[in-house]
């Protein structure tokens, strides 16, 4: 509780997590009204479906960045040293920051979900369980990236080292993923068609997007040729929640192992 409200005060005095707010919040109006055209009973998936899609080049640089500069402000100020020297280890330091982080970006972006779906409701028919797939969504992508920017921060040593990082970061989970699995797409057979489709779920864009579209009924898992089945050979719920597990994991580990106690400028 100690580390939450620590946080919070931070966040509150600082500009980051408001400006982001803000931008989601003006992009979630902004397509609202660009939506309200559309049909009461079937515009509510089309508008999710967009709303996430523009979301998505957002949430993830805007979450590396304040769950990076998060981490180093506390080595830059040195309140890392003194809250080590108590009975803490980094370990620990470590875990109480990332649910400490993680509560206090994910309380007001839900928060707005909620607000939004109020609104929703005088242009669309609602379908909760769709809304409550797309919150989760949300809410993992925030997760994973907030981690990986905790990681980013426990390891950089300097802001310019840091803001270089978290763009090549972005842009490899954006671009340069995808454009590697293209590359050998043609290689791709049934007999290493499951390992492929581990490679592609690893980038967990493509895990949530394939998990909300499906769990949206965008995409049906009916007529599906064999090389399709074997591609997703478990559902995309696992997928998420594997993808999810792995990054969590890898980043809180990737910070403990590399992690810099000292930032210079």
């Amino acid at each position: 509780m100690h580390y939450i409200w620590k946080e919070w005060k931070e966040s509150i005095r600082g500009k980051g997590l408001w400006l982001s707010l803000s931008i989601i919040i003006l992009i979630s109006v902004s397509i609202l009204f660009s939506s309200s055209v559309l049909s009461f009973d079937k515009g509510f998936y089309v508008l999710l479906i967009n709303l996430f899609d523009t979301l998505i080049y957002f949430i993830p640089i805007s979450c590396i960045f304040i769950g990076a500069f998060s981490i180093f402000q506390e080595k830059e100020q040195k309140t890392l040293i003194m809250l080590l020297t108590k009975k803490d280890s980094y370990p620990g330091f470590l875990f109480k920051k990332s649910l400490a982080l993680s509560s206090v970006v994910l309380f007001p972006i839900v928060a707005w979900f909620f607000i939004y779906l109020f609104l929703l409701k005088f242009y669309f028919q609602i379908d909760f369980s769709s809304y409550s797939i797309f919150v989760v969504s949300i809410v993992c992508l925030a997760l994973i990236f907030l981690q990986l920017g905790v990681a980013l921060g426990s390891i950089c040593r300097s802001r310019m080292q840091m803001t270089g990082s978290a763009i090549c970061i972005w842009f490899y989970f954006f671009f340069l993923h995808d454009f590697v699995l293209l590359s050998i797409l043609p290689d791709v057979t049934y007999d290493n068609v499951k390992w492929f489709s581990v490679a592609f779920f690893l980038n967990p864009l493509q895990a949530i997007r394939m998990f909300l579209e499906t769990g949206m009924g965008v995409y049906s898992f009916g007529h599906m040729s064999r090389l399709l089945q074997s591609f997703l050979w478990v559902k995309p719920g696992f997928f998420l929640a594997g993808n999810l597990i792995a990054w969590l994991a890898i980043s809180f580990l990737t910070a403990i192992f590399f992690h810099r106690k000292e930032a210079f400028e």
